[in-house]
């Protein structure tokens, strides 16, 4: 299986504090993996770096054999790299289908012009399609403020993929989402992203919905990874219980795919 991103000695520090300590990184196409870690251990930062948000102190992105390091993450994003946001990125006063085009508008250009129609035909039967693909057809002509926080996530999650990227990385997709909510909306995700081919990553708390998702997890501490790989080795390794998950974890609970 081909690889799609790596990092080479990735490094960030802010001042005396090391946010991320020579992260060496290979997720290979199709892949659905997991990170985990506590408040601080470097996640998001890592996140950050390798969609452009953040420029990394030293270290090198590749992203399908081709560094990235400098881009701006709009460029990072047309070249197959997309993300979503713990707080989903929207615009609250406009209604759903508005949001969509604007992303779809986004995503084809560096200098989209406001001269030309933002609602065609084409962007707009594509733009319904993804909000039928997550199952938020119905709230095509809602004001997104008016929408419900669930259904809020799995927009902003829809206007990830509008751009059609390779790989997709979320940022705790199910922060703020009731417990009821939590697994049919991590159901939807991953049957799209399976529909479409995406190669996901994504930052969790919730080890329940990490063991039942990814194929892999990846555990950070400390700006390092600890732990890499099956998600029952990682979450029933010794140091991972006690750094970052911060108590013994009965694997049997979490279900088969842990």
């Amino acid at each position: 299986m081909s690889t799609i991103l790596e990092t080479r000695g990735l490094t960030r520090t802010f001042g005396a504090v090391v946010a991320a300590k020579d992260l060496n990184v290979r997720i290979d196409h199709g892949e659905i993996v997991g990170v985990i870690g506590s408040n601080g251990a470097g996640k998001t930062t890592f996140i950050n770096m390798v969609t452009g948000y953040l420029p990394p102190s030293g270290g090198d992105i590749l992203f399908d054999g081709r560094s990235v390091l400098g881009l701006a993450p709009r460029e990072i994003t047309r070249r197959g790299m997309a993300r979503s946001f713990q707080v989903a990125q929207l615009f609250p006063q406009l209604t759903v289908i508005e949001n969509a085009l604007i992303a779809l508008v986004a995503a084809e250009g560096p200098r989209p012009s406001f001269l030309h129609p933002l609602d065609t035909p084409q962007r707009r039967a594509y733009a319904e399609q993804i909000l039928e693909d997550f199952g938020v057809a119905r709230y095509r002509d809602a004001i997104v403020s008016t929408v419900p926080q669930g259904a809020r996530k799995l927009i902003d999650i829809a206007m990830a993929l509008v751009s059609e990227p390779r790989m997709l990385l979320l940022d705790e997709p199910t922060s703020g989402v009731s417990v009821d909510e939590k697994h049919p909306l991590m159901d939807t995700v991953m049957e799209v992203v399976r529909k479409y081919g995406v190669t996901v990553l994504f930052v969790e708390h919730d080890m329940e919905i990490v063991a039942r998702y990814v194929t892999r997890i990846m555990a950070f501490y400390s700006g390092e990874i600890i732990a890499d790989g099956p998600p029952r080795s990682v979450l029933g390794d010794a140091k991972v219980q006690e750094l970052v998950i911060g108590h013994h974890i009965d694997l049997e609970l979490l279900g088969e795919a842990a």
